[in-house]
C-alpha cells in the first residue's frame, strides 16, 4: 500500500471519543475501534496485519517513535503528542497513552494505544521542537536528532527526558 501524499487539511477530533488501536511487540496492528478507522481513512482489513507508521505524518522525527519503541519494550508506558496522517493525507495531532500488555508471567506481548484531541497550546509547544529535530534527521540522521533532542532537553534542566516533557506538555 503507498502512502499518500501529505496535505496542509487538519482533520477536526471529536475531544470526547478515544481513537484505540492494540499492536503486537513488533508493532502491526492487531485491533483498532471504529473511530480510529472513521478518523484514519482506513478499514479493519486495511489496517490490520499493518505496521503502525501506516498513520506515521511524515512532520514526525523517526527519533520520536524510536524513544517510545525503547520505553514500551522495557515494559514502561509512555504519553506522546503525535502527528499522524490519514489515507487521504490530511492529519490530526493527537496525545497517545501507550500501554504495553504482559501475559501471566509479566512478559510483554503487545501494546494498546489510547488517543485524544491534543490542545492547541500543547501542539504549539512541541511542534517547533519536532520542525528542528526533523531538520537535523534529514540532514544527519536519526543518532544525531537524537542527540540534538536530548541537548535541547538538557538546556530544559538535568533530569528531563522525553518521557519527562510528554508528561509534563500532558499536564499543561
Amino acid at each position: 500500500m503507498t502512502k499518500p501524499e501529505a496535505i496542509d487539511e487538519e482533520i477536526s477530533l471529536d475531544p470526547k471519543k478515544y481513537i484505540i488501536s492494540s499492536t503486537d511487540t513488533k508493532g502491526l496492528i492487531t485491533d483498532v475501534n471504529d473511530y480510529f478507522m472513521e478518523i484514519s481513512g482506513y478499514s479493519r482489513e486495511e489496517l490490520i496485519g499493518k505496521p503502525h507508521n501506516i498513520i506515521r505524518h511524515p512532520d514526525m522525527p523517526k527519533v520520536v517513535f524510536k524513544l517510545m519503541w525503547e520505553r514500551l519494550s522495557n515494559g514502561q508506558d509512555i504519553i506522546a503528542l503525535v502527528k499522524n496522517m490519514a489515507k487521504d493525507g490530511r492529519y490530526y495531532w493527537i496525545f497517545t497513552t501507550f500501554e504495553p500488555q504482559k501475559n501471566a508471567n509479566g512478559e510483554v506481548i503487545g501494546y494498546t494505544a489510547h488517543r485524544k484531541l491534543a490542545p492547541k497550546h500543547t501542539i504549539e509547544t512541541i511542534a517547533d521542537i519536532y520542525r528542528q529535530v526533523l531538520e537535523v534527521e534529514k540532514k544527519e540522521g536519526t543518532e544525531a536528532s537524537e542527540k540534538f533532542l536530548n541537548a535541547y532537553l538538557k538546556e530544559r534542566g538535568e533530569e528531563i527526558t522525553f518521557a519527562n516533557l510528554m508528561d509534563e506538555i500532558y499536564k499543561f
